[in-house]
């Protein structure tokens, strides 16, 4: 979306710059734990802007000092009505972090708005010290006696140094959100995720996932030992007036795999005796829906659980001592390559075979397996650790969709009418070929607002207006307009739309129709002739 200076001058005049909160959320317990305070412009026409179409364009002409002032001075007044403990944090730009006025200029803030420093949370990026990291520790030693706290933002993504982390006092982590929402799909994101957590907790710091938008991604996180979250699945974020609504809210059930009877989570106790560790060990071994074994260097199966047996159709017992060929002859030739690889001591992960079913007229069973060398303390190989998940039911479902993916798009392509997809504010994102088709331009120079290059110079300026005003007021858009064809031709066409919203009430997507009606316009005109020649 394109906006320019005059635009933003003129909206920190009239205070369009508004804060919303998103909330930050406690894994262990799903309580609340506070806001981070984030900028958004509420545009009269174009409806909701977001920071990356402004901010760059305040810190280069000399207003993100305003625009800062404006948000945290309002973000702090409406924080009078937060119980404690919750807290703000704030994520000032790399700007305002070469300056050594800041911190007397929050002080101010919060000295006339009654705001406590010592619930605020001051967010930096690395980008922010690079370039002057003395002047960075001055202003944060600052911070701190004034009783802020400080979070490194955006660890790990560009200028990761552990020379920061030591450098300034730091007392939060926060993960990025890339490594957060790859960590289900990518064995290297729940890695580096792992080890930031563990940084972390080495360093006394408080670790904060962003971007968590699945259950999943937060019962990682939990287990990793993540202290807070952020994202979607905890709430979007919202004005001011909404956080009496948020604050009121029952806590975020957790998953029930990590509820316990006192509260809280249950982990297994590492001062249990041996004998009762190994029965905590064992009945994790056995409860997972994961088919689980351990074989040894000549692919004997030395242990295994209840699901892997039950996935191979035999007892535990008749599988101990016996080979991976004995017991499936018929899944070995495709298993045997990765077999003999983790052997030479390589982990491979996703490995998709699929095995005929025990009973016969059933479909084969598709199986993801995971293969892991064991090593001893030479850095031996002394056997494999093999995870079997069976995602039969998931590679149906696929299929269905892909098929109905498929239909779906056939009977987009046969339609006559051309549909199309819009985000919140009316920029087109998606549109049917039949468009290309009727006017020549491709689906590049059609996406945003570029099929308006399409209308007839008479026509566009009303249908903008209709779009900007849909896209403000939430009302059905509806526009009749000329296109130039590809042969050159003027056609009239009818488009039609309406807003989707998302959980909160907000506008998340516009769905919408282009018809031709070249022959009911020329049917109109014939009888609007007609009557005049009466």
């Amino acid at each position: 979306m394109f906006v320019d200076l005059i635009e933003v001058r003129r909206a920190l005049e009239s205070e369009e710059i508004v804060p919303c909160f998103q909330p930050l959320v406690e894994l262990r317990t799903g309580r609340l734990a506070g806001f981070e305070v984030l900028a958004r412009w509420q545009h009269p026409e174009l409806g909701l802007i977001l920071p990356e179409n402004f901010i760059s364009l305040a810190e280069q002409n000399g207003l993100i000092g305003s625009l800062a002032h404006q948000i945290v001075r309002n973000a702090f007044m409406s924080a009078k009505m937060l119980p404690e403990p919750l807290v703000l944090a704030v994520n000032f730009s790399p700007v305002q972090l070469h300056h050594l006025s800041l911190p007397s200029q929050i002080r101010r803030e919060a000295d006339e708005t009654g705001f406590p420093l010592e619930r605020l949370i001051v967010e930096i990026t690395e980008s922010a010290l690079v370039n002057n990291l003395e002047r960075a520790q001055k202003i944060a030693a600052e911070l701190k006696t004034m009783g802020c706290r400080l979070a490194l933002d955006d660890f790990g993504t560009g200028y990761s140094s552990l020379r920061h982390l030591q450098a300034l006092p730091f007392d939060e982590l926060k993960i990025d959100r890339n490594f957060v929402q790859s960590m289900t799909n990518k064995r290297e994101s729940r890695k580096i995720a792992a080890a930031m957590v563990g940084l972390g907790h080495s360093l006394g710091m408080i670790t904060l996932a962003e971007g968590v938008e699945t259950e999943e991604q937060a019962d990682i996180l939990l287990w990793l030992g993540c202290e807070f979250g952020q994202g979607w699945l905890y709430g979007y974020p919202l004005p001011a007036d909404r956080i009496p609504d948020m604050v009121a809210a029952a806590p975020r059930a957790l998953s029930t795999r990590f509820s316990a009877p006192g509260g809280g989570v249950a982990f297994s106790s590492l001062e249990a005796l041996p004998a009762q560790h190994l029965a905590q060990l064992q009945a994790i071994y056995d409860g997972t829906p994961v088919g689980l074994c351990f074989l040894d260097k000549n692919l004997r199966h030395v242990s295994l659980n209840q699901r892997l047996a039950d996935l191979n159709g035999f007892p535990v017992a008749a599988h101990i001592r016996r080979t991976v060929h004995e017991m499936i002859p018929e899944l070995f030739p495709q298993i045997q390559p990765f077999l003999l690889r983790a052997l030479q001591g390589e982990a491979i992960e996703g490995v998709e075979v699929s095995k005929p079913p025990r009973t016969p007229g059933k479909p084969d069973l598709t199986l993801l397996l995971s293969y892991q060398p064991a090593f001893d303390e030479v850095q031996e190989v002394i056997g494999v650790s093999i995870a079997i998940l069976d995602i039969t039911k998931r590679k149906q479902a696929e299929e269905a969709l892909r098929e109905s993916e498929e239909n779906h798009r056939y009977l987009v392509e046969l339609s006559p009418q051309i549909l199309w997809i819009a985000d919140a504010n009316g920029n087109l994102t998606e549109i049917s070929s039949r468009w290309v088709q009727l006017t020549g331009m491709s689906k590049l120079q059609t996406l945003n607002l570029g099929w308006l290059e399409a209308l007839h110079p008479e026509d566009a300026p009303h249908t903008l207006k209709a779009l900007r005003e849909a896209s403000h007021t939430g009302k059905p858009f509806h526009s009749e307009y000329r296109v130039k064809t590809a042969d050159g031709k003027w056609t009239w066409m009818r488009s039609r739309g309406s807003p989707r919203y998302g959980p909160s009430g907000e506008i998340i997507r516009w769905y919408g129709d282009t018809e031709d009606i070249e022959e009911r316009k020329e049917l109109e005109e014939a009888l609007r002739k007609s009557r005049q020649g009466k």
